[in-house]
Formats: C-alpha cells, sequence, structure tokens
C-alpha cells in the first residue's frame, strides 16, 4: 500500500510539474504512457528493450564469471593481489567512456565488442568485491574438508561457494545498476538499436516524450529484475546470517 501512495504522489508531482512547466519541455505522463503504448503494438520497444537486456546479460555473465574468478585468486593468494593490485586499481579508475571508445577503435562497432566495453568497465568492481570474499572464508572449514578427503569439486560446491554467495549477491546487485547504465553510452556511440540507440535518435528530434517513454520502460524491467530476481536471491545467500533487530 505504502509504495502504492508513494507512486501515486510522484505521479501527482509530475502532472503538476509538467502543466508548470510546459509540456513540449516536460510532458505530462498521459503523453508518454501513449507513447509507450504506440510503440509497444509497433513492437519497436519490445524489440530495442530486447537487444538493451541482451546486452545487459551478456556483459553482466562476462564480468561476473571473469571477476569471480580473479577475485577468488586474489583473495586465496597474497603474492599475487600485490602484483596485480596496481591493476585492479588502474582498471577500476579508467572512465567508462574511454574503454567504450577503446574498443570500437580497436574491434569495430560490433556486438563483442560493445558487450566487452562494459563487462571491462564491471569486471574489476566484481575482482575487489570477490576478493574480499576469498578473504573471509573461515580457514577451519577448509581443513574439514580435507580431513574428510572431499574432492576439489566437493569442497567448491560444499564449502567454498556457500560462504562466497553474501559477495556474490553484492556483486550481483552492483553491477546491474552499473552495467544498464552503461550500455546505454555503448548504444548511443556505436550500435544501430537498442534504447540508448533510441534515446539517441529521440534526442536529435528534441523528442523529450519518446526519451523519458524509451527511459521508464528500461527502467520498469530493470526494476523487475531487481525485485523478482537479484532480492530473492540475495536473501537466498544471506538467510544463514541472524536479522538485525
Amino acid at each position: 500500500m505504502t509504495l502504492l501512495v508513494s507512486l501515486a504522489g510522484l505521479f501527482v508531482v509530475w502532472f503538476v510539474a509538467a502543466h508548470l512547466i510546459g509540456s513540449r519541455i516536460f510532458p505530462p505522463p498521459g503523453q508518454v504512457f501513449a507513447f509507450v503504448a504506440k510503440e509497444t503494438v509497433s513492437g519497436e520497444l519490445p524489440f530495442h528493450l530486447s537487444m538493451t537486456l541482451m546486452r545487459v546479460v551478456g556483459a553482466f555473465a562476462v564480468a561476473m564469471a571473469i571477476g569471480s574468478a580473479i577475485g577468488i585468486a586474489l583473495g586465496q593468494s597474497a603474492r599475487l593481489d600485490r602484483f596485480f593490485d596496481p591493476w585492479v586499481i588502474l582498471f577500476i579508475n579508467i572512465p567508462a567512456l574511454v574503454t567504450i571508445v577503446l574498443a570500437y577503435i580497436w574491434f569495430g562497432l560490433s556486438e563483442a565488442a560493445a558487450i566487452g566495453a562494459v563487462a571491462v568497465n564491471k569486471i574489476p568492481n566484481v575482482i575487489v568485491t570477490m576478493r574480499e570474499g576469498a578473504r573471509s572464508m573461515d580457514p577451519h572449514y577448509s581443513e574439514m574438508a580435507k580431513v574428510f578427503r572431499f574432492s576439489r569439486l566437493t569442497t567448491l560446491r560444499e564449502v567454498v561457494l556457500p560462504q562466497l554467495q553474501p559477495y556474490f549477491a553484492a556483486s550481483a546487485r552492483s553491477g546491474i545498476a552499473l552495467i544498464w547504465k552503461i550500455v546505454l553510452v555503448v548504444e548511443l556511440l556505436g550500435r544501430p538499436n537498442g534504447v540508448g540507440f533510441q534515446i539517441h535518435l529521440y534526442f536529435q528530434f528534441f523528442d523529450v516524450a519518446a526519451i523519458l517513454g524509451y527511459t521508464l520502460a528500461f527502467v520498469a524491467v530493470m526494476i523487475a529484475v531487481e525485485l523478482l530476481l537479484i532480492q530473492p536471491y540475495e536473501r537466498h545467500a544471506r538467510r544463514w546470517r541472524p536479522r538485525a533487530a
């Protein structure tokens, strides 16, 4: 109920602001939703939204896989961590725009370059989070696994991964929040489709209703992903921890 009241209040503020500022500069909700409905019926919105989501999923999977593997390795080896820590600091501070531009210059305006550029921007953040997770693992569990002669696969599945689940969840949450923003920039600069491409297209026509329509549609999908996938997984990953009073 609180959520519904909050959303209703937001739309009231939006409606009033649109009338005070002017519909051409700040279109009212009805105009934006009419555009979304038209684009949905024509198939344009579902197509461009699906292309953007494909890039988000691809970059997210690559960043989580590579970043987790490197982060766990650095967390388990002090020597590797000392050697590669300057690299992590360097890459985590490179602006996303620089990475995107260089990827397009070096590898062309391709899908692989687009997804790779987004993933490279996220990998250092995953490394940092998973490195801390690997450092915080209880060595007693690993010793117990050796006593019971667990295989490496069993140790990974029953000992290592359960301890790292909260850190996977934290990386996933921050990853989605960062990746979907960078994907729009990637599409704006070098892809012929997607939400970012459409926003850039309608920017040239100064069509604010269209820009807001595509933005709200994409944000709605990302919120659904957060509520239906990320938060349930996060609760599952932290289920063994005592809840705060």
